[in-house]
């Protein structure tokens, strides 16, 4: 990948020292005015160039259903050169310097394929219209018949990189990928990290497990090249990864066929991954009142400009700064949430809802930290496996020094549910001391991630308090759980509900084995799966996310138009499914 040489500077921001070599990563030299300095993964000539295509489209095509991302994503027919010398002798207006729609179409046309063109369609081998011992719990017909048409979407999804990406990366932001994939939809037309893994308990349902082990095999290729999975397989995602689940993906599939190769094959990039996560760029200290250390995790991207996928908005976002390095601050801030998944929310705003206070490295998150908490618990259960003692004890105490980092900085006991902690502000400092009212008292369906994880959904005590915060939280609407309780216009806000949460929550309450927390996660199971039948229903598509205020409808807000397809929620429909079933005297309608 071709790459010209940055000099950037971040304030407030970490130094980096993996333990592993990430390819095309740049430190920026500290600042004369901060000790601070920062990772920045450079761009390309190909990203600036297309990026400089899509302010021009903005200028010409307007506002009006125009999405950034299309024009990051379109492959050319010609070389670089050529194709940026034919832009600059584009005729222009003598007044305002905009191109005519009728010459940017033509340029479009003769110079680029089409988004995502670069990519084909694959039949997955392993798919059956209707596999054996599928959903034997769904006695509904209605249900059952629905049931096999979001399994059957897995065919629409099915991708492979075309060969003309490897023969010429350099006229493609998409990256090579040895395997097929399955994509999100829409304009998601690329692998991403946090959805593959509900993307991979869907597929184990439909009994596809080769499927599912090519899409873990791609994002092992990804940690090998860049030192850690990127939040999809783009040029322009070389900057961050997203939530990490990996260790996850790979457990489940293990956990559903045996494949102890796989485990053996994925071990070593698990390992260079969670370095990847512990390391400086990532990691805060926390001194709690008893004066005792706590090592955690935050989100940090490595970048701070405007994100190439959206650089018109970002930049338009960032206009009330005037200060280079305020926008670089916020440009940095942006990326991190980003690679939060949760883009955007105002769980990262210090002053919410203006979406200029976002200060997403300012934050500690509880999901994340609970994420890295069932990656070492996986590592030591994976290094167990295939017998390696040391690195299985390393691990294991590893996960519980973390767990009781959790307990100790994020638990609230008078709330009953875990909270995100607020690192000072304009501080370079990677130790601070806990203070109660750095704690988030926002609620937020994070909030209760943790509880999907076994040391505390093993916790009967624990698991009876936060049934009860749940239940009283307010995040439990009419069909389903809400993500905040602030309407933001964000679409990681009320009154959006999203699949993966919904599933987290769910399962952590099915896992505790108690009778009160399944009652409640067949209760949210239900609500979720009628509201996305009858959405269906409605419109003859999955949705991406859903309106948990009102049944059947699906969501809005955030930069982008709702998206269908949609991987990760037609995975958790059909594991909800197959944990609960549907009886045949159960209304499926709202």
């Amino acid at each position: 990948m071709p790459v010209h040489s940055l000099t950037l500077l971040l304030l407030c921001t970490l130094s980096f020292s993996l333990s592993v070599a990430l390819p095309s990563i740049h430190m920026a030299a500290p600042s004369s005015s901060s000790s601070c300095s920062v990772v920045v993964t450079p761009s390309t000539p190909l990203l600036s160039f297309l990026e400089l295509l899509q302010e021009t489209a903005l200028q010409t095509f307007g506002d009006s259903n125009f999405d950034p991302k299309t024009y990051v994503d379109l492959p050319l027919k010609f070389t670089l050169s050529e194709t940026r010398q034919a832009f600059h002798n584009l005729p222009r207006s003598t007044s305002n310097g905009t191109v005519s729609v009728e010459v940017l179409k033509g340029f479009l046309h003769n110079y680029f394929e089409g988004a995502g063109d670069d990519l084909v369609h694959w039949q997955p081998r392993d798919f059956v219209a209707e596999p054996e011992g599928f959903l034997t719990k769904v006695k509904h017909p209605e249900v059952r018949e629905w049931a096999l048409k979001v399994h059957s979407l897995w065919r629409n999804l099915s991708r492979k990189v075309s060969s003309e990406v490897e023969k010429n990366p350099q006229l493609h932001t998409l990256l090579p990928l040895p395997n097929p994939l399955v994509i999100p939809g829409s304009r998601f037309r690329e692998v991403y990290y946090w959805d593959s893994y509900w993307v991979i308990r869907g597929l184990l349902v439909s009994k596809m497990h080769k499927t599912a082990t090519a899409i873990v095999m791609n994002l092992v290729s990804l940690i090998e090249k860049y030192g850690f999975v990127l939040n999809g397989a783009r040029q322009y995602y070389t900057n961050r990864s997203q939530p990490p689940l990996l260790s996850a993906m790979i457990y489940e599939i293990y956990r559903s066929t045996g494949d102890i190769e796989l485990v053996k094959r994925c071990l070593p990039a698990l390992l260079k991954e969670h370095a990847f996560w512990d390391s400086d760029i990532h990691r805060v200290t926390i001194v709690d009142a008893q004066g005792h250390s706590h090592n955690l995790n935050r989100y940090q991207a490595m970048w701070n400009k405007p994100r190439p996928e959206s650089s018109t908005m970002d930049k338009k976002a960032a206009s009330k700064f005037l200060n280079i390095s305020e926008k670089q601050h916020f440009y940095r801030d942006i990326a991190s949430a980003a690679e939060s998944g949760w883009d955007f929310s105002t769980r990262w705003m210090r002053d919410p809802p203006d979406y200029s206070t976002l200060a997403t490295t300012s934050v500690v998150p509880v999901d994340l930290n609970a994420y890295l908490l069932g990656m070492e618990l996986n590592i030591a259960f994976f290094a167990k496996a295939i017998g390696d003692r040391t690195t299985a004890k390393h691990f294991t105490e590893l996960s519980d020094v973390r767990k009781k980092a959790i307990n100790s900085v994020f638990w609230s006991e008078n709330k009953k549910q875990w909270l995100d902690y607020w690192l000072n502000n304009g501080t370079c400092e990677v130790t601070q001391v806990w203070e109660a009212k750095h704690q988030n008292k926002n609620v937020f369906a994070s909030n209760f991630v943790p509880l999907w994880m076994e040391p505390f959904y093993s916790d009967g005590s624990l698991v009876g308090s936060v049934v009860h915060a749940l239940k009283t939280s307010g995040l439990i609407r009419a069909a389903g759980i809400a993500t905040s309780l602030t309407n933001s216009g964000q679409q990681w806000d009320f009154p959006n509900g999203w699949a993966p949460l919904q599933h987290m929550l769910v399962e952590g309450l099915v896992k505790s084995g108690s009778k009160e927390a399944r009652s409640l996660a067949e209760e949210i199971a239900i609500k979720w799966i009628r509201s996305n039948y009858v959405s269906f229903k409605k419109t003859g598509v999955m949705h991406e996310k859903l309106d948990v205020e009102k049944c059947g409808e699906y969501g809005g807000g955030g930069e982008y138009t709702p998206q269908t397809g949609f991987g990760w929620s037609n995975g958790v429909v059909l594991a909800l499914l197959e944990e609960f079933g549907w009886p045949q005297d159960l209304s499926i309608d709202c």
